[in-house]
């Protein structure tokens, strides 16, 4: 059984930093592809960053160059650092896993396609 559970959420003035933590269990992470989700308020959760089994990344372009994911194969642990935060990053972010050996670019954008979710934590960045 996989278990995902994020914290690190909170609210921050743009500009700001913020850093998500997703605690997993259950899974190896050299089979999985892991990543984050972000949903805005009345919008479609979308994919914003993803690391594949082979420690392989993969960010939207609202992200690229302000946040960075990594993970600590010791804890089991995936990170979400988010520097130069904006208000249009506000949301619930999700910590996601999708079972098999996919890069981090081809992990996939569709949340259907990942299997295991976290219980979200929000972020609100205010102007």
């Amino acid at each position: 059984q996989v278990t995902l559970v994020e914290s690190g959420g909170g609210s921050v003035q743009a500009g700001g930093s913020l850093r998500l933590s997703c605690a997993a269990s259950g899974y190896s992470y050299r089979s999985v592809c892991m990543g984050w989700f972000r949903q805005a308020p009345g919008k479609e959760r979308d994919r914003i960053a993803t690391m594949g089994f082979d420690g392989s990344t993969y960010y939207a372009n609202s992200v690229e160059g302000r946040f960075t994911i990594s993970r600590d194969t010791a804890k089991n642990t995936l990170y979400l650092q988010m520097n130069s935060l904006k208000p249009e990053d506000t949301g619930i972010y999700y910590c996601a896993a999708r079972r098999g050996y996919w890069s981090g670019s081809s992990c996939g954008d569709f949340p259907n396609l990942y299997t295991y979710w976290g219980q979200g934590t929000q972020v609100t960045v205010s102007s």
